[in-house]
């Protein structure tokens, strides 16, 4: 029930899934609010500092599902030929703007030099700063790339709607019910 099987998800890779799932439309919803807030408005720096702080466990959220993943069987994908290209190819993307949002975002906090505080419990150090207009094309490729990670994860939803209520296809109750997923319902 933990580990993903050939005809399905395992427990720890849908808790991932959920978990970043809800992370991400926080962040994004968090994030779109800020630009918003005037220097007096109380949350003009904690706002930025919970982003930051959920940010940084995301992105080592997503290590370690990546690492998980490669670890792991992929169950059989449901579809066409068609289909299931596009879903490899979506997941990639998906993956990949997901890190170009939070590294950016790296970038940004860490502009200047000083390092990220996550919730007080620990410092993530600045590696790579004081590079010529960082803060302003790191914020760019952020605002950019969420926008498009939005954009895909709508289109992620979509097509899980799509195969669940269309082609009837088990895909979205194996990301929502392990012991489904494992019983090849």
């Amino acid at each position: 029930m933990w580990r993903n099987s050939r005809s399905g998800w395992g427990l720890i890779s849908i808790l991932f899934h959920w978990l970043s799932a809800l992370a991400i439309i926080g962040l994004f919803a968090l994030g779109w609010w800020m630009t918003d807030l005037g220097y007096y408005d109380p949350w003009y720096n904690q706002g930025p500092w919970v982003h930051r702080s959920i940010g940084i466990l995301l992105l080592m959220t997503t290590f370690a599902r990546l690492v998980w993943r490669f670890v792991q069987p992929t169950p059989h994908a449901e579809g066409s030929r068609l289909e299931t290209i596009a879903a490899h190819a979506g997941h990639i993307a998906l993956y990949v703007l997901l890190l170009t949002v939070m590294v950016s975002g790296y970038l940004i906090s860490t502009a200047d030099g000083r390092g990220i505080t996550v919730f007080g419990w620990f410092e993530v150090p600045a590696v790579l700063y004081d590079l010529p207009n960082q803060a302003s094309l790191a914020g760019e490729i952020h605002w950019y790339s969420a926008l498009a990670l939005m954009t895909l994860a709508v289109g992620h939803s979509l097509a899980a709607f799509k195969h669940h209520w269309l082609s009837r296809h088990k895909t979205l109750v194996r990301m929502l019910n392990p012991a489904h997923s494992q019983a090849g319902h």
